[in-house]
C-alpha cells in the first residue's frame, strides 16, 4: 500500500513540474522582457528627474545606447556564432537567462541616479543627494 502511495505521489509530483523546452524558452523571455521593461521604466523616471540637467541627460543617453551594444558583445562573447555550433534546444532559454542577469545589473547601476544618495558623499558627481 504504501508502495503505491508513494509511486502515485511520484507520479503527480513529475506530471504537475513538467514542462516542455518551447515553454521553458517561452517562460525564460517572458522573465527577460519583465525586466527589459523594468529597466526601460528606471530609465525613463531618471530621464524625467533630471530633466533640467541637458548634459547629465545627454550623457545618460550616451551610456544606455554603449550599454546597449556592450549587452550584445556580451551575449556574442558568450554564445559566438561558431558556423558549426548547435548549443541544443536549451540554448534559446540560456540566452533569455543571461539577458535578464545583465540587466538586472544594468537597472541596478541606474537605480543609483533614480534613488539618489546620503548627503555628504564627496565622489557623488551627477548623482542627486538625498
Amino acid at each position: 500500500m504504501n508502495k503505491i502511495i508513494l509511486l502515485l505521489l511520484l507520479t503527480f509530483s513529475i506530471n504537475c513540474f513538467s514542462q516542455t523546452q518551447a515553454e521553458m524558452n517561452q517562460q525564460a523571455y517572458a522573465s527577460y522582457n519583465k525586466t527589459d521593461k523594468k529597466l526601460n521604466t528606471v530609465y525613463q523616471k531618471i530621464l524625467v528627474k533630471y530633466k533640467t540637467d541637458k548634459l547629465f541627460v545627454a550623457n545618460l543617453k550616451k551610456s544606455q545606447r554603449i550599454w546597449i551594444s556592450f549587452r550584445d558583445a556580451e551575449m556574442d562573447m558568450k554564445y559566438p556564432n561558431y558556423p558549426n555550433q548547435n548549443y541544443g534546444s536549451i540554448h534559446p532559454t540560456c540566452r533569455a537567462v543571461y539577458l535578464t542577469e545583465l540587466t538586472e545589473s544594468r537597472i541596478k547601476t541606474l537605480n543609483v541616479w533614480l534613488n539618489g544618495i546620503k548627503e555628504g558623499d564627496a565622489c557623488s558627481g551627477s548623482v542627486k543627494t538625498n
